[in-house]
């Protein structure tokens, strides 16, 4: 049987908003979220016994538990009889890092085994097994441009193609807790969403144009950008030196960080902006990138 690949590409959110606490102790969310062209690389390999193989510049990074694994626990639990293969993970993106690395991975995984084994999966609940996995999952799983809004659990397509954007991603590669998001949500204080609501966002922006979505962009912003510099202060330091780059139209943190993003008019400047912070912080991981 032929290998699979699927790239587990760099999740984004280009808006966060965070519309509060609800009586399930979960925030609800509305979210614009795109993809970048930088990813993990996930190789499926429906001839060999099933198992995990972590390689690449982050593999020491992870730690347990391994959403990989526990994709390839959940499938098989519902379908104990299937060899799924064994799958090598090329880790590229930095872990833990509000770029959604470990969910897009298990998402990826939950693709290629799909299109691995198209028969013996056809009656899975996909998107069912990927809210099981994890918040970001089911949104990585679209690998789509899109809002999301609840807890990430309802995801709504958009209206127009998303316009591309020429971008730079940084991260500080500063230590985080291992409690990261919990603490940025805890300094963040939502209050509780008032009555019985579960925070599905009905009303969605619409972004036809690329000047729209830059202003849409700067309106919303991210709402967990303050208490995520308060958890990891050098979250500011990355925002700050992406702010003086030449040609920067906007700089924001994705996710509850620390990966920082900022938006360029064209392909060159943007890349020259990654060689110049590259330069000048030869520690922080730097990538030009495409996001759309």
């Amino acid at each position: 049987m032929p290998t699979v690949t699927e790239k587990a590409r760099a999740k984004i959110n280009l808006t966060l908003s965070i519309l509060g606490r609800r009586s399930d102790g979960y925030h609800a969310l509305l979210s614009l979220v795109a993809f970048a062209d930088v990813a993990d690389i996930v190789t499926l390999d429906p001839g060999s016994a099933t198992g995990v193989t972590v390689a690449g510049p982050f593999a020491d990074a992870i730690s347990e538990p391994n959403l990989v694994e526990t994709a390839l626990r959940i499938v098989t639990d519902h379908l104990p009889n299937l060899e799924i293969g064994h799958v090598t993970l090329d880790k590229q993106l930095p872990v833990a890092s509000g770029i959604g690395g470990g969910s897009a991975d298990a998402a990826a995984v939950l693709r290629a085994i799909r299109t691995a084994h198209p028969q013996a999966t056809a009656d899975l609940d996909w998107m069912s097994i990927a809210r099981r996995l994890g918040a970001d999952v089911p949104v990585c799983f679209s690998d789509r441009a899109i809002w999301m809004s609840g807890t990430g659990d309802h995801l709504h397509d958009l209206a127009s193609p998303l316009p591309e954007l020429h971008a730079v991603l940084v991260n500080p590669q500063a230590p985080v807790p291992a409690d990261k998001t919990a603490r940025v949500f805890r300094a963040l204080g939502a209050p509780p969403i008032s009555g019985s609501g579960d925070g599905v966002a009905t009303a969605r922006p619409a972004v036809p144009d690329r000047d729209e979505l830059l202003a849409l962009m700067k309106r919303m912003g991210n709402d967990l950008e303050a208490p995520a510099t308060a958890v990891a202060p050098q979250v500011q330091d990355v925002l700050a030196a992406l702010e003086t780059c030449s040609g920067v139209e906007i700089a924001h943190l994705s996710g509850a960080g620390p990966t920082c993003f900022a938006v360029f008019p064209n392909e060159e400047l943007a890349t020259a902006a990654a060689a110049s912070l590259v330069a000048a912080h030869p520690s922080w991981w730097v990538v030009p990138t495409v996001i759309g």
